[in-house]
């Protein structure tokens, strides 16, 4: 992500909230940022969604194997895309809801703050890096 604002006319840029102390952390700056980042993030989803939409709608028939076979792969990538989308959208809205209800930035497992960086790198983040990484070996252990 640039060290642009989410918010092209105005609001604090991404180096202004790292430089906030950690004793503001979740302020309703930062808070006004990252929902400005989710919105933002949420609506090019929505609208690679629609361009999706439309591309599967426009294609032709067409008579020839070798070409038939080419668009339904295409199809099938362009639906795993949106079935990716879909998820990250889901990620989005539930991260909007936790800054709604108070609890966006903090681990929901250790209820420790997750980081300004990791919620710049990765804003749906539900899980401070200690609790992702352990997380993640479990998930390999019992595989």
């Amino acid at each position: 992500m640039s060290n642009e604002s989410p918010s092209a006319t105005s609001g604090p840029t991404a180096e202004e909230i790292l430089a906030m102390p950690d004793s503001d952390y979740m302020n309703n700056v930062q808070l006004e940022f990252f929902r400005t980042m989710l919105a933002q993030m949420r609506d090019e989803l929505l609208e690679n969604g629609q361009s999706t939409i439309a591309h599967l709608q426009e294609t032709a028939a067409t008579p020839d194997e070798a070409d038939r076979a080419t668009q339904e792969e295409e199809h099938v990538l362009e639906q795993r895309i949106r079935d990716r989308e879909r998820k990250q959208i889901h990620k989005i809205d539930g991260a909007l809801d936790r800054i709604a209800n108070g609890t966006y930035g903090y681990c929901e497992v250790s209820g420790e703050p997750i980081g300004l960086r990791r919620l710049m790198a990765r804003p749906t983040a539900t899980l401070s890096i200690e609790e992702q990484e352990r997380h993640e070996r479990e998930e390999r252990m019992f595989r």
